[in-house]
């Protein structure tokens, strides 16, 4: 009789067994267990989710003992860590990115198979987590999938918002925003934490004491409190048994409920506790257009940026006994500005509750905070009223104060008598406090997230701090992690490069450019080519479930799908179709390959051309997509909700990437990269990162076109453009502006898409029409979307330049960004699960 076979382990250095390969028998009497004790039903009775959930808990299973496993590894060797403190991290969902990153995705698929069950439908199930939006929150997701992979202690650290920014339903053609309860079946990889729960103070006064030493001590008094709960959250390395902690805060009120004031009738006082701790939570992002708004913005950033730091000193503070030595273990990484409170927060802690003097927690909190810019807009580069701030911080606003003051003079010093420095630099000035220039103040690095970003940043928004802080300033171009977006995203894909050139890609992404000896192979086209159509297929089905409509996967799939802001320009992009409706409705003879030019965007609630442009979408798709007299030779589609978990089907199945973002206002861009990775060519302006993909791909496999960075800055510093002339001159453009004002897109009423026609032609002000020159770009755009006709017609040059984008994406993995942010920045120990 044969022995029967055991899974392999591997032993880590401190003895405790790793298992190397699935055990399917173990998962499967887990799966079934789970759904009797949880549910009290057999895997029949149970429900789909149901099912998911005891699906999931057999994984985390397996996944906290590697947690604690990585965890009791940290504590033997005691590496620097870095907490990555970010307002948004858009995880998209857990359960097969675990599955994944433990190499055991399609072990659990032929299990949950042998039970009768589809892994796929099972998926399905879960919620995208309500963590983030855009851009920013993803990187952030991608940042930590990357640290555990290449085994660096990590943190993210952010809010555990109740209802994410919010659900978008399309109705009418308009954005409505819902509630997105993601949470509604709970989240079954979270562990609740309250051993490590921390108090946050609001409001109040700061009182100063005298101590016996004749030192000043600060005592924040007569404040509001709130607790605030960790919840943790694993984020599993890819194959090397490390997992690391996305920390999420909670916030609950510090008395439950105030009976004696129910009693007395003061209703509202018994339940202002819990409502200040709900408000907190609720949503991601709540409008800011109303001062209420602001407050809540600010309330939700200390909330969360006090409670790690505290939580991150104590952490350190219970193995080590110096706390002037923190910055030896211990980095901040601020994600954008909406961090920057943990400077003047860990300089609070620093002095008022370790006693260290100014000087001493100012050389800490120098060594300790490193700021990330993203973004070149102004609007996004926080201010805060004095007013606001002092009222709800009054002991951070002090803090800044002092900071703001001591800078002013080093200003002075630097550049004796500029009063115009002082008025750019100043952290406090006009009223406001202003964020950016507190973390570039205080910050030991300031990093751009392109290479064009970068420079942009030192030559022109933020010259001033560049020329007296050039040492600060260096670049980290952004990355994704390949195992979401094409291992798990496109495993059609996935498994033609490793058929080819091996799996070492997975972790080493610089080794898809094995594929380069593909590109010109005629089998190998062809085979990437029907993958390419077979994920078009299942994309032209999702669309048909959820929008109703009929796409051809034979036409050409153009896709913008990214969060909506005018400068991202999708507003070009639909009225390009229009042109591209008219051309065919004046001339239906004329030679056209069909195309499918898919949109996916949420714009933020307050954002009134950013919504209107939906609208506009919307219309236009209504009108195209139901004249037979252009034979469905063009379909316009908007998938409603875009997200992590549709975006992987959709970057998948795209032909052309819509990268068109006004040239120096795109600071990266990572769908960018998303879609070069799954063989999209790119159709862009030399905008963010597409300068470093053209670097990569060569021009001739990309469609660049229009204005540059240079042309664009200086058009808004010097002037010489005027929209009305492009209108007046060229009878196309001005056909397509007409139709927003005429009710071609809404017969209901011609004068809905007014105001997107003046902020096009703003007759009153011509200085202020175009900001994001739209139609100074329009001819040179339309010209490059006939070379993309023309170039998709030559079936093998096109799969040629497709294959190509993707041998040449292994520049822009989040592999590599990171370990440039270790080498650079925050220099930090790789650890190792010795094997056996």
């Amino acid at each position: 009789m044969a022995a029967k076979k055991t899974p392999a382990v591997t032993t880590s250095e401190s003895g405790a067994t790793i298992r190397d390969s699935f055990d399917k028998e173990l998962f499967k009497r887990s799966v079934l267990y789970n759904i009797k004790t949880l549910y009290r039903k057999t895997l029949e009775e149970a429900s789909k989710q149901q099912i998911f959930q005891a699906v999931c808990l057999a994984i985390k299973d397996q996944v906290i003992d590697l947690w604690l496993e990585t965890q009791k590894q940290y504590e033997k060797k005691d590496p620097k860590t870095v907490y990555y403190l970010s307002m948004e991290f858009l995880m998209g969902r857990a359960l097969g990115n675990m599955m994944i990153n433990m190499k055991a995705y399609k072990d659990v698929a032929a299990a949950l198979d042998e039970l009768g069950l589809d892994l796929n439908a099972i998926e399905d199930q879960e919620p995208d987590a309500a963590l983030g939006n855009g851009g920013l929150g993803r990187l952030a997701a991608c940042f930590l999938d990357s640290l555990a992979t290449l085994g660096y202690s990590s943190y993210g650290c952010g809010i555990r918002y109740r209802y994410g920014m919010f659900k978008q339903k399309i109705k009418d053609g308009y954005q409505v925003e819902a509630p997105d309860n993601w949470l509604e079946n709970g989240n079954p990889f979270e562990l609740r934490r309250p051993e490590y729960a921390k108090e946050i103070h609001f409001g109040g006064y700061v009182n100063v004491r005298v101590d016996e030493n004749g030192r000043n001590n600060y005592y924040q008094e007569g404040y509001q409190a709130v607790k605030a709960i960790p919840y943790d959250l694993p984020i599993v390395g890819y194959g090397n048994g490390i997992v690391n902690t996305l920390r999420i805060w909670d916030a609950e009120p510090i008395d439950v409920f105030r009976l004696d004031s129910f009693d007395k009738g003061d209703y509202q006082k018994a339940v202002e506790q819990e409502n200040l701790a709900r408000n907190i939570v609720e949503v991601l992002y709540p409008n800011d257009n109303h001062y209420a708004g602001k407050e809540l913005r600010l309330k939700q950033q200390y909330f969360f940026i006090s409670a790690s730091v505290q939580e991150a000193v104590a952490k350190y503070m219970r193995n080590h006994k110096d706390i002037r030595k923190f910055y030896e273990k211990v980095t901040f990484q601020l994600n954008d500005t909406h961090p920057t409170v943990a400077i003047a927060e860990l300089m609070r802690i620093l002095m008022d509750e370790y006693y260290l003097t100014w000087d001493e927690a100012w050389e800490v909190t120098t060594k300790t905070c490193a700021y990330t810019n993203h973004t070149i807009m102004a609007e996004a580069l926080e201010k805060w009223p004095i007013e606001l701030f002092s009222r709800l911080l009054p002991r951070i606003y002090q803090i800044i104060e002092e900071i703001n003051r001591r800078f002013v003079l080093d200003i002075e010093r630097k550049f004796p008598g500029d009063q115009e420095k002082i008025r750019k630099m100043a952290i406090i000035y006009d009223g406001q406090v202003k964020m950016a220039h507190l973390a570039i103040c205080a910050g030991y690095s300031v990093n751009g997230v392109a290479r064009l970003h970068t420079e942009i940043l030192k030559n022109q928004e933020l010259k001033d701090f560049y020329q007296m802080f050039p040492e600060k300033f260096n670049n980290k171009t952004n990355g994704i992690t390949q195992r979401r977006f094409l291992l798990h995203g496109n495993p059609l894909l996935a498994d033609w490069v490793t058929a080819h050139i091996g799996d070492d890609w997975i972790t080493d992404l610089s080794k898809i450019k094995k594929l380069k000896v593909y590109a010109d192979d005629e089998k190998s086209q062809q085979e990437f080519m029907n993958i390419k159509y077979q994920n078009k297929v299942r994309l032209a089905k999702y669309i048909k479930e959820h929008n109703g409509i009929d796409v051809d996967p034979r036409s050409i799939f153009d896709v913008q799908v990214k969060r909506l802001h005018e400068y991202k320009r999708q507003l070009l992009n639909i009225l390009h179709v229009m042109y591209l409706y008219n051309e065919l409705k004046e001339h239906p003879e004329m030679d056209f390959y069909p195309r499918t030019f898919i949109f996916g965007a949420k714009a933020a609630a307050g954002y009134m051309n950013a919504k209107l442009t939906i609208k506009l979408i919307n219309s236009v798709a209504d009108v195209i997509n139901a004249d037979p007299a252009i034979g469905g030779k063009i379909k316009v589609v908007f998938i409603e909700d875009y997200r992590v978990s549709n975006a992987e089907i959709i970057f998948a199945a795209s032909d052309v990437s819509e990268q068109i973002s006004t040239a120096s206002k795109e600071a990266s861009g990572t769908g960018n990269m998303k879609f070069m990775l799954n063989g999209a060519l790119t159709i862009g302006t030399m905008d963010g990162a597409n300068v470093e993909i053209v670097e990569e791909v060569g021009e001739e496999n990309a469609f660049i076109f229009g204005l540059s960075s240079d042309e664009v800055i200086n058009f808004e510093n010097y002037g010489g453009y005027n929209p009305m002339d492009i209108f007046n001159n060229d009878p196309d453009i001005r056909k397509v502006l007409m139709q927003l004002i005429n009710g071609t897109f809404a017969p209901d009423d011609p004068e809905r898409f007014r105001p997107l026609y003046n902020s096009l032609l703003n007759t009153q002000n011509t200085s202020r029409a175009d900001t994001y020159f739209i139609l100074k770009d329009f001819k040179s755009y339309a010209e490059a979307q006939k070379r993309v006709e023309k170039a998709y017609k030559d079936e093998s040059a096109w799969a040629r330049s497709a294959i190509l984008n993707t041998a040449c994406s292994g520049k822009f993995t989040s592999d590599r960004t990171i370990q440039e942010y270790v080498d650079d920045i925050w220099h930090l120990d790789k650890v190792v699960l010795k094997r056996k």
